[in-house]
């Protein structure tokens, strides 16, 4: 049986289920202090004085520092980019001077305990001047707004667009053109871990060791270095297990750089475990964008033009090291989805507002676009009286078609898009679910179904970085295989598992790649000090990318030792297979275990062959280049209750192309867990703030997360088309299950409310917005400003 495809289960769970696992908050090391931050309650404030003595006075606390004390110690987080029209901004690990959102850390305590570090957090003293707030990015793009970085001159942190023919020309001759005003909300990644971190300095050593909660260590080792003035290869970024990331935990957080300034200065280990209000106040966040969108066809419903403006509300800071581009730059990227579209302009704008910045969250802006473009469909479907999946299967980019570049520039190597919603259609009965819409309207039931089609760019290589424009690598990714001289086998990657399941899934690709047992094979991950160069695990990369890496030094190893094999058992090497971990000679029935080999590997020249260096290693990286396109279509059947605005999702079915694959009980959990978080956002999740700039929605009483009683059984069915251009024909498939969900629900909803002329703009749609559009009690939708002073058009 071949290890890559095979149901293998988890080996990780074992451990992680038992309680074995050891998270950030699981570490104490000897004379080790805790760390607890005085965080702003205003959004928008100069702070006048900053009275620390009564904290240092405190029982047990050890230090306390305000941003002006960390200034020497720490420069500022600065995230610069390429892209013209990019502004930077500085984020000290402390605020000095002013506050630009509630939340942000003003001043850090520490103490023996987390116990007195908190009292005495709360014996600061804080004389503040409030400032007036920028609630959103509409106010904040308009002329005079209070401005968030003087430096800068603006609230307009970017702006880009992409261009491909006419838009405006084919849209005023277009047959049909359907466009509207869309709002998608802002979003908190709600990890199962609070973001938390540990430093210790070894002054002897001169060597500094952080472990932290995140998906980057290599990122998180390389900026630290440049902020805190350590050398490099004196400065170790370990990720123990980390309880889920999402995207969140893929940027440098001030936390992480106050906690190794306190290590150094106090000679001491410096820990943070943050509680759940303060991830929701001070990690970063996701989405909240206005999107104008109009979309032109022809009376044959085939795709003409879309043109899109959007502005995004990035809060108050550019992270690093993604900047206040991650988002909005991908929904403009990736708007035209996998159709055909001849022309296409797409505008964007990221404004910084006084909110907690925006970051990275599964999927990356393709949740928006998705959302967008698949509602544009249907309205068009029923203005030309067509069924959505007719209209989208003409419109759909075939396969003869591939490499097909899209109108934004990025390029899908391969799809089965087609392919993919027909198989959707086919096992949904989308027929006979459509019949029994016609019979349940007749019994005055509202039963609607919803189908949306994406695709995506995964393991992105170095033709184009991760983040649009951002000044790093994220396009490599190395792997290091050693055969131990017991005939084990060592694994180390720069990557950082946080449920993905790195464990088992890489150690199936090595094993088979190698010839070796997999009970054989142990991965490390996440640890910068033992792993080749690389960044982490983010952007749905690591099976394309770090999997390439396995495969290429995998493959090193395995000549090298049918090379030896072959000496040793005097055959050929072109007659020695390598398999489950005994390299026989083919025909014969001559073999020698891989633990023999190994042993001859180290014993010196003497037992190999004439020219050969001794031991079995070999690291290798891989790059990608371009990235290779997933993809999938996702329907939905929904029952809405107008009476009490509830809505039930009856059905859920994926039918997705993630390539070959590695494990399908780890594709299927990565698919069920995405569509979950995808419902959610559909639905339930929804960060909001006041006009004062006040997180409203600080506990998840407040933050409402899907249930189980929320999430349908999700029906997951694989198309498994290798990509045409990755080693190993991976695909990436993490994120995916976020993307088409959102859409998915939505056009399902509009669907069963259709004969009551309702139409979804705005998600999540909770029950009260939902009440709203059926009694038809909302205000008309106010027109957004763009930057530049046009108003943004609207029509339908």
């Amino acid at each position: 049986m071949t290890l890559i495809g095979a149901p293998v289960r988890r080996v990780e769970d074992a451990r992680l289920l038992t309680g074995g696992g050891r998270f950030v908050a699981d570490l104490v090391l000897p004379r080790m202090l805790h760390a607890a931050f005085l965080r702003s309650p205003h959004a928008h404030a100069r702070i006048h004085d900053l009275d620390l003595r009564r904290a240092r006075a405190a029982p047990s606390v050890a230090a306390c520092l305000g941003g002006d004390d960390l200034r020497p110690r720490a420069r500022p987080i600065r995230t610069e980019s390429r892209m013209k029209g990019y502004r930077a901004t500085d984020c000290p690990p402390l605020a000095t001077g002013k506050v630009r959102y509630a939340g942000e850390a003003v001043a850090v305590v520490v103490a023996e305990s987390r116990y007195a570090a908190e009292d005495a957090a709360e014996l600061i003293d804080v004389r503040w001047e409030p400032l007036p707030v920028v609630a959103g990015a509409e106010a904040g793009a308009a002329e005079g707004s209070p401005l968030l970085h003087e430096e800068v001159g603006s609230n307009v942190l970017l702006s880009r667009a992409f261009v491909q023919g006419d838009a405006d020309r084919a849209l005023a001759s277009a047959a049909v053109v359907v466009g509207d005003r869309f709002r998608f909300h802002r979003h908190a990644g709600v990890t199962l871990e609070n973001r938390a971190c540990l430093a210790d300095w070894d002054a002897g050593g001169g060597l500094l060791t952080l472990w932290s909660s995140t998906q980057v260590p290599g990122l998180l080792r390389d900026v630290l270095a440049e902020l805190l003035e350590v050398p490099a290869h004196r400065l170790r970024v370990v990720a123990p297990d980390v309880g889920g990331g999402f995207g969140v935990k893929s940027a440098l957080y001030p936390e992480e750089v106050t906690v190794c300034a306190l290590a150094r200065l106090l000679g001491r280990p410096v820990k943070w475990v943050g509680d759940r209000r303060e991830d929701l106040l001070a990690s970063t966040q996701a989405w909240d964008e206005v999107i104008e969108a109009r979309l032109g066809l022809g009376a044959d419903g085939a795709l003409e033009a879309l043109a899109a403006r959007v502005l995004a509300d990035v809060g108050a800071y550019s992270v690093h090291p993604w900047t206040a581009s991650i988002e909005v730059i991908q929904v403009i990227s990736f708007l035209p989805g996998p159709y055909r579209l001849p022309h296409y302009r797409g505008e964007a704008w990221g404004v910084a507002t006084n909110k907690a910045p925006m970051g990275p969250y599964r999927g990356v802006g393709r949740p928006v676009s998705t959302f967008v473009l698949e509602a544009l469909l249907d309205r068009a479907a029923r203005r030309l009286g067509m069924d959505p999946v007719e209209l989208r299967l003409k419109n759909l980019i075939r396969p003869e078609e591939l490499p097909y570049r899209s109108p934004s520039g990025v390029v899908w190597d391969g799809g089965s898009f087609v392919e993919s919603l027909e198989r959707a259609r086919e096992v949904a009965d989308y027929t006979g679910a459509r019949e029994e819409q016609v019979l349940a309207r007749a019994q005055k039931r509202y039963v609607g179904i919803g189908v949306a089609a994406y695709v995506e760019l995964t393991g992105v290589g170095s033709a184009i970085p991760a983040s649009p424009g951002a000044a790093i690598n994220t396009g490599t990714e190395g792997a290091t295989v050693r055969v131990d001289p017991g005939g084990t086998v060592t694994a180390t990657f720069g990557l950082a598992c946080h449920g993905q399941g790195h464990e088992t899934t890489l150690a199936q690709v090595v094993a088979e790649e190698l010839g070796a047992r997999l009970e054989d094979v142990r991965i490390i991950h996440g640890d910068t000090a033992a792993s080749p160069t690389g960044t982490g695990t983010y952007a749905s990369r690591s099976a394309v990318i770090g999997g390439g890496a396995a495969i290429l030094a995998s493959r090193t190893l395995r000549e090298k030792a049918v090379r030896i094999a072959a000496h040793l058992l005097e055959a050929g090497a072109e007659d020695v297979a390598l398999e489950a971990g005994r390299a026989s000679v083919r025909g014969t029935g001559r073999s020698v275990t891989l633990r023999e080999i190994a042993a001859a590997a180290y014993a010196g020249v003497k037992r190999l062959p004439k020219g050969m260096e001794p031991g079995l290693e070999a690291t290798r990286f891989y790059d990608p280049y371009l990235g290779t396109a997933s993809n999938a279509t996702h329907i939905a059947v929904v029952d809405v209750d107008v009476e009490t605005c509830a809505v039930r999702i009856r059905r859920f079915v994926v039918v997705e192309d993630c390539g070959r694959i590695i494990n399908p009980l780890i594709v299927e959990g990565q698919a069920i867990g995405g569509v979950a978080q995808g419902i959610g956002a559909a639905l339930l999740e929804e960060v909001v703030y006041d006009e004062d700039g006040q997180l409203l929605t600080g506990t998840l009483m407040d933050y409402l997360v899907p249930t189980a009683s929320e999430v349908p059984a999700i029906e997951v069915h694989h198309l498994e088309r290798p990509s045409p251009t990755t080693l190993g024909g991976f695909k990436g498939v993490g994120e995916g299950g976020t993307i088409g969900a959102p859409a998915a629900v939505a056009n399902a909803i509009a669907d069963a409310l259709a004969p009551l002329g309702v139409e979804i703009t705005e998600l999540p749609l909770t029950p009260q917005r939902l009440f709203r559009l059926i009694h038809r009690r909302s205000s008309p939708a106010s027109r957004p400003t763009m930057p530049g002073g046009s108003p943004a058009r609207r029509s339908a």
